[in-house]
């Protein structure tokens, strides 16, 4: 019998004690980031990739047997289950296997086949299907009465009986499956109605289109399956239908009588009324899926990217969030991301008062000792630099374009309103801009990941995946740079190993009804902040300046012992080693070694220890925009431009230079030899420089090459 075990060693291929201990971690309720860097001598070093992948299966493997045991109680009920077909779903492995065992058995709604069967036509069917006679009409004029009123009614209802069980013969659906997994295509027509739409254009590629559904890119068929869905094509999914209905026939026809003819009009029925339609949305379906997971994958990556990128760290910042009639929303933050000012100054049309805004930035820099400028990237965003750059600051203060999207939804929300009540929500979105530049990953959790703007067709994919995915990466990224417990918002701690929204409420209550965290062991305090939370969060709550230096490190409490004896063995402080490269890397950690602590932890240490608290994020940087460039138009081929990579999806990559259209970077302009992954070429946010391939001013569209 198939044990959960067996099902997920087969499915990753990772060693057997790896995934027993996991899945023991997991039962226990630690979680993935807790498990991959303080459990490595369980899990034999197992990344969070591959725990996923771990618990992805055992989810599977979960599903799988749910399914099992409903569809042996409906087969028990029903009287109809054997030894044999008992032994054949309890040894199933896969889903769609399951199904088919159970298809004819399965409650139907009113079917043709049901309704011969009333009329006593199930005989006649066997008969047929026995191909053993030469004169099938004489036979059927026995089943003339009742309902059955003639000869050809009683042959066509035992034909529908007979489509029935061809429709559920296990090896017919599976070659047909595999028939169309190797050869279908799917094609398109365009609505004629809606052939002129203008919301139709952008799918106008796709009005009269066909392909492999094998090798369809995942991106394309869920540009298809949204044009589908909003009634601009209708979709098909072909195959050659003679050679299907042929490897039927061989698999069924075993004579050539009069019972031949019948069922090979059965055939012909089984297969367009129930076998084809069937399987092949199946088949799209699978493809759906297929793509979904590719999408899901891209958005992951991207969101990690964005999540991870660079932070400026701990300065006060003014930041501007721009436009042109309401005027330049501005506001001034400390170190720490608190709103100290906020007002608005009005440089750009209508009232174009830029020596004022001049003037009252030059003073609010003075006044709370600025020492970055953030502007965001929407509207005004390139006059607002400009505008910017003609202040002459008695400092130098390094200004910065940051990207606005999701900004505006985050302003608009509760998180928002409940940080800033008595503030609208443009001075709230102006504070996301300056903290963005601050600690990318500490605001941006704030937001619905789905709103970032960094996904592809994000809306068009399975949502509860996509979800489970997105909250997986912000996860991991959190714990992967740690948090500072004294300054983090609910939503950053609420994404903290082990500590969730309703925890991470009670540490910031607590927090400001006690003040500072003084020591991670003042975490126990919290309310309701047991031992088990202790020891998956602890490690990744940070405290700046505290007691004990280990507190500021990603060493977990329960090694601080062992750190303790490796300082008194070198005759320091602990607060001596840490840093101590010379002392540290003399040290041999087989002395260390206990039935809890092994090898892989030590190393950890001593690499923690070395460089404590080393922020994994790169440090950011000033970028400028080509200023010749204004809009679409200024563009010529040929041009070279500085850019920033800010959308990748599976085609290729867009970049923002600096108006308001991106660029689109395809996947053969990124290399000079075939490129499998563009994130092995580009990441989000990078600087970049870009050749100008192609302007489309009507279409809005602008074709770049990556530029080395």
């Amino acid at each position: 019998m198939l044990t959960q075990l067996k099902y997920i060693i087969s499915r990753t291929n990772l060693p057997e004690s790896s995934v027993k201990n996991t899945i023991k971690l997991l039962n226990e309720d630690f979680t993935v980031p807790f498990i991959s860097r303080y459990r490595k001598e369980a899990t034999g070093n197992l990344d969070e990739v591959k725990i996923g992948d771990i618990i992805k299966y055992k989810e599977q493997f979960e599903a799988l047997e749910k399914r099992k045991i409903s569809i042996l109680k409906a087969l028990e009920e029903q009287g109809v289950l054997t030894q044999i077909l008992k032994e054949k779903i309890e040894a199933c492995i896969d889903i769609t296997t399951l199904e088919d065992l159970y298809l004819p058995f399965k409650k139907k709604r009113k079917t043709k086949a049901e309704t011969a069967r009333k009329n006593g036509l199930e005989p006649l069917a066997k008969i047929i299907m026995s191909q053993n006679s030469n004169d099938i009409q004489s036979i059927a004029y026995k089943y003339v009465k009742g309902e059955i009123t003639t000869v050809e009614e009683a042959l066509e209802g035992s034909r529908h009986i007979i489509a029935e069980w061809i429709n559920e013969r296990l090896d017919i659906r599976n070659n047909l499956r595999n028939q169309l997994e190797r050869h279908a295509q799917i094609s398109t027509k365009v609505v004629k109605t809606k052939v002129e739409d203008e919301k139709a254009q952008k799918f106008r590629d796709y009005f009269d289109w066909s392909e492999s559904l094998q090798r369809i890119p995942s991106h394309r068929l869920l540009a298809i399956l949204r044009a589908e869905n909003e009634g601009f094509i209708r979709v098909k999914i072909e195959i050659d239908d003679i050679k299907a209905l042929e490897n039927i026939v061989r698999r069924i026809i075993k004579a050539q009588n009069t019972c031949a003819d019948q069922i090979e009009l059965a055939i012909s029925d089984a297969y367009k009324r129930l076998l084809f339609p069937s399987l092949s949305n199946e088949a799209l379906s699978n493809a759906k899926e297929k793509a979904d997971e590719a999408a899901i994958t891209v958005f992951a990556k991207n969101l990690k990217q964005l999540l991870l990128g660079s932070p400026l760290g701990e300065k006060r910042v003014l930041a501007i969030d721009p436009g042109f009639r309401t005027g330049c929303k501005v506001v001034c933050l400390n170190a720490q991301g608190a709103l100290l000012h906020n007002e608005t100054i009005y440089p750009h049309p209508p009232k174009s008062d830029s020596i004022g805004a001049i003037k009252k930035l030059s003073s609010l820099t003075e006044a709370y000792k600025i020492e970055a400028i953030a502007i965001g990237n929407g509207t005004a965003s390139r006059e607002t630099e400009a505008l910017v750059k003609k202040v002459h600051f008695k400092n130098d203060i390094q200004v910065f374009v940051v990207s606005e999207a999701g900004a505006s939804i985050y302003s608009a929300s509760k998180i928002a309103r409940d940080e800033f009540p008595n503030y609208d929500v443009t001075v709230r979105g102006s504070v996301s801009i300056g903290r963005r530049l601050q600690d990318p990953l500490a605001e941006l959790v704030k937001i619905d990941a789905k709103s970032i703007g960094v996904g592809q067709y994000q809306h068009d994919v399975d949502q509860n995946k996509l979800q489970k995915e997105l909250d997986i990466v912000v996860e991991n990224c959190v714990n992967n740079v740690g948090v500072n417990i004294n300054t983090a918002s609910v939503p950053l701690l609420s994404s903290v190993s082990g500590i969730g929204p309703k925890l991470a409420e009670n540490i910031f209550n607590y927090r400001n009804k006690n003040g500072t965290f003084k020591s991670r062991n003042d975490i126990k305090k919290v309310p309701r902040l047991g031992e088990k939370a202790f020891e998956q969060g602890a490690a990744f709550l940070r405290i700046k300046d505290g007691k004990n230096p280990l507190d500021d490190s990603s060493v977990h409490p329960e090694s601080y012992k062992t750190v303790e004896k490796m300082a008194k063995d070198a005759s320091v402080s602990v607060k001596e080693l840490i840093g101590n490269e010379s002392i540290l890397g003399n040290i041999n950690l087989k002395n260390y070694c206990t039935e809890t602590i092994g090898l892989l932890t030590l190393e950890d240490i001593v690499k923690e220890l070395k460089k404590p608290g080393l922020d994994i994020r790169e440090t950011t940087k000033v970028f400028s925009f080509s200023q010749n460039i204004k809009s679409i138009t200024d563009l010529h081929s040929g041009q070279l431009l500085p850019g920033i990579v800010n959308n990748i999806t599976a085609f290729g990559c867009f970049v923002d230079i600096g108006i308001k259209e991106s660029g689109l970077i395809h996947v053969s302009n990124l290399g000079d030899s075939f490129v499998k992954d563009v994130n092995e070429h580009v990441h989000l946010h990078q600087q970049i420089i870009v050749k100008v391939l192609e302007v489309d001013v009507a279409r809005k569209r602008i074709q770049l090459k990556l530029h080395k």
